[in-house]
């Protein structure tokens, strides 16, 4: 708002009551919503109009805030996860899976495979046909270091060929 006025004092009047007006009747916490004191100047000019209401939030449109969003995963979650068993649905299916198994004890030693590792899958399978089962399943092994007599012989350096370490299988899971 600009006066034009030849007087100072009454120029910086006018643009302190604007200030004011301003200061004083945009904000909404604490403040009454009516004009402020004139302080004893007088305003010249056409009263300022009140300010803008605010419009209240609209209630038709979602709100994307954090509590929103989980709730919208919160409600996809029975299509994204499994159905939880009952604990006596799972003993069930333990059960039914174990039937046709047996555990065996024994010792097995693993082969190595083409590519030096031990194939404790064919040892398994070798426990189990010698208890009279088809195939199994490798459960406990044990592994062992085997080394030639030439390491026992006193001041004699130890070559990495000297030592071999055996893998065998002690108890499978077999089936018929």
């Amino acid at each position: 708002m600009m006066v034009q006025s030849g007087n100072p004092a009454v120029r910086l009047g006018t643009l302190t009551s604007a200030v004011l007006l301003l200061l004083l009747g945009s904000g909404t916490t604490g403040w009454p919503q009516s004009a402020p004191p004139a302080l004893g100047l007088q305003e010249q000019g056409p009263p300022a109009a009140p300010p803008p209401s605010t419009p209240a939030p609209p209630t038709g449109e979602e709100n994307p805030g954090l509590i929103n969003e989980m709730g919208k995963l919160f409600d996809k979650l029975p299509a994204i996860l499994p159905p939880i068993k009952s604990p006596s649905e799972t003993l069930n299916d333990l059960s039914r899976l174990a039937k046709p198994s047996s555990m065996v004890s024994g010792r097995m030693a693993c082969p190595a495979s083409s590519n030096g590792a031990p194939d404790c899958k064919q040892a398994a399978d070798q426990l189990c046909q010698s208890k009279g089962y088809r195939e199994g399943k490798s459960l406990n092994a044990d592994s062992a270091e085997k080394c030639s007599a030439k390491v026992l012989i006193p001041g004699r350096q130890r070559k990495p060929d000297d030592c071999r370490t055996d893998t065998f299988v002690t108890s499978a899971l077999c089936q018929n």
